[in-house]
């Protein structure tokens, strides 16, 4: 038989210590989640930033990568910027480019070019419908011909300057801008550019042209929170507010405020500036939200 000294040795704990030990416990764990909660917070405040930031940067590095390809004098801006309205940026994205020469090396001066009939010169201020480039173009195979396809523009200096704006004409061929018909690399690294026949009015001071893709334009809508670029639709004399028609991709959400600016050089108009602030929001478990501010400016070469 086991003697009653062992019995009160082994026994276990009793309810008072057991409730004891529960409320350390809740004591312990209170005071844990007092001091962890400051810096779990604050992790997960840092995180939903750095997501907010990495947003608005990648769309704002797209944006600026975007409008180094637009034509001379085509940036526009229109919409209620500035804060909670909508925001329009609008641009003729240029594909290629190069330069055209001036006189004919020799021949006839009419096109098309072929056998027997050798004419490279661009004629300014007389129908023409073709010449041959001082060196080879670059990207010409990615040039698109036809009914839809790029327009060729020379010396384009913006609203304003008659038969020097390529948005006058709208999405036909006009004042300084012709639709494309073919274009053929060519030998002596000289390729020939077809277009539409036109008088271009105004010769370009270093004899440059480029060749336009279309339009772009960048829409920021605060209602909806978002940042959308849209491409693919017809040229227009006037900025359509939205464009009608192409193709869109979102390039960011969470956008709660925004602003594009264009401010040309006011003596040479050589070129310009395109200011664009994003603020973008998110809103924490708590129902606080979390804003970043971004503001970033562009160089445009206004060169024509």
């Amino acid at each position: 038989m086991r003697r009653i000294s062992d019995l009160a040795t082994s026994r276990g704990f009793t309810l008072i210590e057991l409730i004891v030990a529960m409320v350390l416990t809740g004591i312990l764990a209170a005071a844990a989640a007092v001091f962890l909660r400051v810096p779990i917070a604050s992790y997960f405040d840092v995180a939903r930033r750095a997501a907010l930031t990495d947003i608005a940067d990648l769309a704002v590095r797209r944006f600026s990568r975007d409008l180094q390809t637009a034509l001379p004098n085509s940036v526009r801006v229109a919409g209620a910027c500035g804060g909670a309205g909508l925001c329009y940026v609008e641009f003729l994205e240029v594909r290629t480019g190069g330069r055209y020469r001036e006189e004919p090396s020799g021949g006839a001066t009419s096109c098309p070019i072929g056998a027997g009939v050798y004419t490279d010169a661009l004629q300014i201020g007389n129908a023409d419908s073709c010449f041959r480039s001082l060196g080879q173009v670059p990207d010409l195979a990615t040039i698109v011909s036809g009914g839809a396809g790029d327009f060729l523009v020379v010396y384009n200096l913006g609203p304003g300057f008659a038969g020097a704006d390529a948005y006058a004409s709208g999405g036909v061929t006009g004042g300084n801008k012709s639709r494309i018909t073919a274009a053929t690399a060519g030998a002596n690294a000289e390729d020939q550019i077809s277009f539409q026949t036109l008088i271009f009015p105004l010769a370009s001071p270093s004899r440059r042209f480029q060749v336009v893709s279309g339009p772009v334009t960048y829409i920021c809508d605060p209602a909806t929170q978002t940042l959308t670029r849209q491409w693919g639709y017809a040229i227009t004399a006037a900025q359509a507010t939205p464009p009608a028609g192409g193709n869109s991709a979102l390039l960011a959400t969470g956008v709660s405020a925004c602003n594009f600016t264009y401010a040309p050089n006011a003596v040479a108009q050589r070129n310009g500036i395109v200011s664009i602030w994003l603020e973008l929001t998110q809103t924490d478990p708590a129902g606080t939200p979390e804003r970043v501010t971004l503001f970033s400016q562009v160089h445009v070469s206004n060169l024509p």
